[in-house]
């Protein structure tokens, strides 16, 4: 009985997953951002297209059902263990590929900030950090984010080791690196879109005295 529960809660996790703030939020607007920008159904290329307040519906949607993947998770394991992270990792594939939108999802980050969030809350401050340094010096969202999941992975070495929390790192770093894999390959052919503004470092060092 205990095991249908726990995969049930996989299933559940990932049909949550694969509820997409963007294109739900689309509907509403009679938009598919998947036709415009970037072609991600995530909150960056909902910013670029449709503006900050559709951009900010789209990220507390998809940050909301990670966090609430990982306290479903509550009712099969008592305190964050590896139903947690498996439930974590569910909702994050679920948004990359979303079985209610021909599995063509976002990118996962969002969803990986919510489940943190629940489960593991210290990991965020070197995550977010992580991100933040790397935008600000590098003006690439795709690039600051595939760092601060490497980053995580990093973390998770931090003692006390917990395999648990080490396994689910590592395969949350390998799979936001697939899913940038296109935003790496412009970065190498220097066709990336930057975010100029975010570059506070370089905007300071080209102020004229």
């Amino acid at each position: 009985m205990w095991m249908w529960t726990a995969c049930a809660l996989l299933v559940a996790a990932y049909l949550l997953g694969s509820i997409s703030g963007s294109l739900l939020l689309g509907r509403l607007r009679g938009v598919d951002i998947r036709t415009q920008g970037s072609g991600n159904a995530g909150g960056t290329n909902a910013l670029r297209t449709q503006g900050w307040r559709f951009a900010l519906g789209v990220v507390l949607i998809d940050v909301g059902k990670g966090a609430l993947a990982a306290w479903l998770a509550g009712f099969v394991e008592v305190g964050p263990g590896p139903w947690t992270f498996a439930a974590i990792l569910a909702a994050i594939v679920g948004h990359v590929w979303p079985v209610f939108h021909g599995f063509r999802g976002g990118k996962g980050a969002a969803t990986l900030v919510g489940g943190l969030a629940v489960a593991w809350p210290m990991a965020l401050v070197p995550v977010l950090a992580t991100w933040v340094v790397s935008l600000v010096l590098t003006g690439y969202v795709g690039l600051s984010t595939v760092v601060a999941a490497f980053a995580l992975a990093a973390y998770a070495l931090v003692p006390p080791l917990e395999s648990a929390r080490l396994a689910f790192a590592v395969a949350v770093a390998v799979l936001i690196a697939c899913t940038h894999r296109e935003n790496l390959k412009r970065l190498r052919a220097g066709t990336e879109s930057r975010f100029e503004r975010a570059r506070l470092f370089h905007r300071w060092r080209g102020r004229p005295e």
